[in-house]
């Protein structure tokens, strides 16, 4: 179903996100990240020119996980920043090595990356990283019997542990009537 019908207005920016999740030979899992923003009108920052439809920020990031969801490796660049001295931020990605993506990775990986030390556009991605290594992982988790898949209840609507889905997926968490 689509959004209701918009008012009038003029487009200004875009910003598009691409998260890819790969298993490796070696079967760790590699995390992608690419974030671009582009706006619809010229402007001129201290160090560029930004054309129309011109990359204004352009990431990429990449977290490499083992099964247990521990980052083994990280790393990431900027492509385009507004200011030449941008891509530094991408610099401190890798100091996300060993972290675990579990309940309070993100504070974790703030502590890590926060404030002048990283990138928040790469920040802002981890979230999102996070939820592709926890789908890309979780066939091979559920296999091995290492994905927690209760915790995933009361997380979302789908997931309230009063509805059907968990009647039927995990009965012994079932609490609707």
């Amino acid at each position: 179903m689509p959004l209701s019908p918009a008012a009038p207005r003029d487009h200004f920016h875009t910003r598009t996100i691409t998260l890819q999740g790969f298993q490796r030979e070696d079967g760790q899992f590699d995390i992608e990240a690419e974030l671009i923003d582009t706006k619809s009108y010229p402007f001129t920052t201290l160090d560029r020119t930004v054309e129309p439809g011109t990359a204004l920020h352009h990431m990429r990031a990449r977290i490499t996980v083992d099964s247990t969801l521990t980052i083994t490796a990280a790393e990431a660049v900027t492509e385009s920043g507004p200011f030449n001295i941008c891509g530094g931020g991408a610099d401190t990605f890798q100091r996300l090595a060993g972290l675990q993506i579990k309940s309070g990775f993100l504070k974790a990986a703030n502590e890590r990356l926060g404030g002048v030390e990283g990138c928040t556009h790469l920040r802002e991605v981890l979230q999102q990283m996070a939820t592709v290594a926890f789908q890309t992982t979780y066939p091979v988790r559920e296999k091995s019997n290492t994905a927690d898949t209760p915790r995933l209840i009361n997380t979302c609507h789908a997931y309230d542990s009063r509805r059907e889905i968990i009647q039927r997926r995990w009965p012994a968490h079932y609490t609707g009537e």
